[in-house]
């Protein structure tokens, strides 16, 4: 059975992953870094990170290291970043 994935589709997934697995790394190491009092992640970038794909990271990293957990704003940009990258999944499956 010869199963065709779509290079485009292909791309985006390793896009995903990639950029999941980095911010799943990058909110251990600002949690790490604030038990310590060193030197931080600005939330802008982790708030990046997850707009550019790297939502799921960002859910299991908040989740592991329970970090962020307070904050709505990072609840509220990993969701938007969901539903985005929802829509962009749509609009490869259906349209390319």
């Amino acid at each position: 059975m010869n199963i065709s994935i779509d290079p485009v589709f292909k791309a985006y997934a390793v896009w995903l992953l990639a950029l999941s697995v980095a911010t799943f790394f990058i909110y251990g190491w600002d949690k790490w870094q604030s038990k310590r009092e060193g030197w931080r992640t600005p939330e802008k970038r982790l708030h990046t990170l997850a707009l550019l794909g790297g939502f799921p990271g960002a859910i299991a990293g908040r989740s592991t290291f329970r970090h962020k957990t307070q904050k709505k704003s990072f609840g509220v940009v990993i969701f938007l970043s969901a539903i985005l990258h929802s829509g962009v999944l749509f609009v490869i499956l259906k349209y390319l």
